[in-house]
């Protein structure tokens, strides 16, 4: 009867927002924060302070991380840092953790085009025109001269013996000359 599409429980969907969360809803949101909060205390002191905590969090984190040999006390104050994210910002926190540990896709982003932008220098001649109407106030002769280097380097690169390592040092120089023109454009 309660699989039939005619009977009504008498029951509305729009009211179930005003229920609170379901106790399994809660352990599941607590062992979260549990999680984040083994994830802080692993961070170092700099990124700590980084971070948007409270300053009684931020002293529990620094006392499980001073907490090295009695394992118990250790997991006891990292059950207490977790109680104490509760009052903490969790997603500002994450988000802070997602990009220190995948960066941010803008920034990877924008490596991926200067080195294809440093790739399409050493290979075409023209690139460096549309670059240079792209960045009119670059520096023409040093640009110039990072790329021939870097030509001069791929190729020798090119005719290495076996076992050899391959030079890089105008081609990191050209990508760092990219970068610094990149970075000085708003």
């Amino acid at each position: 009867m309660q699989n039939d599409p005619e009977y009504d429980s008498g029951h509305d969907d729009e009211f179930d927002d005003d229920r609170p969360p379901s106790k399994s809803q809660v352990k599941r949101e607590m062992l979260a924060l549990l999680d984040l909060g083994k994830q802080l205390v692993d961070l170092s002191p700099e990124k700590l302070k980084q971070l948007p905590l409270s300053e009684k969090l931020f002293e529990a984190i620094r006392l499980a991380q001073k907490i090295s040999n009695a394992r118990e006390g250790r997991r006891r104050q990292v059950h207490y840092v977790g109680k104490l994210m509760r009052d903490a910002d969790a997603d500002a926190i994450r988000r802070q953790l997602d990009i220190w540990e995948n960066g941010s896709r803008e920034q990877t982003a924008a490596m991926h085009r200067l080195e294809t932008l440093r790739d399409l220098l050493l290979t075409d001649d023209n690139a460096l025109t549309q670059l240079l109407n792209e960045y009119p106030g670059a520096d023409v002769q040093h640009l110039r001269a990072l790329i021939r280097a870097g030509r001069k380097e791929k190729d020798a690169n090119a005719n290495l013996l076996p076992g050899q390592s391959p030079q890089r040092k105008h081609y990191r120089a050209l990508f760092q000359a990219l970068k610094t023109l990149d970075d000085a454009t708003p």
